[in-house]
């Protein structure tokens, strides 16, 4: 994950249709701004798609994003959601190295991060953890002295909490 005072979190909704993503990507990109995560998936409304973009910049120049986005056609809403109270999670797959020695370590480990074993075989173990960025960061910094072989990570997903809508 990258520093949280360097990252912003912004909340797009679009028409779901074919080159959204690349255009939201590239105005961004032109920005001179690296994604540090993109997660993008349908909404209730199976005809709009919710972006949650963090980026690489101080949060206060998220606005400034948000604006720049909404002059997208597509877009419907865009939200700098840095200074709003907000639900926020991430999913992540990990493959790491067992022996029957480690199995059980590895297992109790997984408990107390409240990770589930999705796959076991003689030689690796794939566990699946939720939680915020930080929550998955500190799992897979215990995991890596077991010999992290493989990774994936969503990116971070994220509502707005209450009523308000983002």
């Amino acid at each position: 994950m990258t520093d949280p005072q360097h990252a912003a979190t912004i909340s797009v909704l679009v028409q779901n249709a074919p080159g959204v993503l690349v255009r939201v990507a590239g105005l961004i990109r032109r920005r001179g701004v690296n994604i540090h995560s993109l997660s993008v998936g349908p909404t209730e409304d199976p005809s709009i798609s919710r972006m949650t973009i963090v980026v690489d910049t101080a949060p206060e120049r998220t606005e400034q994003f948000a604006k720049q986005l909404r002059k997208v056609v597509e877009v419907l809403r865009a939200t700098s959601i840095d200074s709003t109270p907000a639900v926020d999670r991430e999913l992540a797959l990990i493959k790491v190295n067992v022996t029957p020695g480690t199995r059980l370590e590895i297992m109790e480990i997984a408990n107390v991060f409240r990770a589930s074993v999705v796959d076991l075989t003689d030689k690796t173990m794939t566990l699946e953890v939720t939680g915020r960025g930080e929550k998955v960061d500190a799992f897979v910094t215990l995991l890596a002295k077991y010999g992290i072989r493989e990774m994936a990570r969503t990116g971070q997903v994220t509502l707005v909490r209450g009523a308000q809508n983002t």
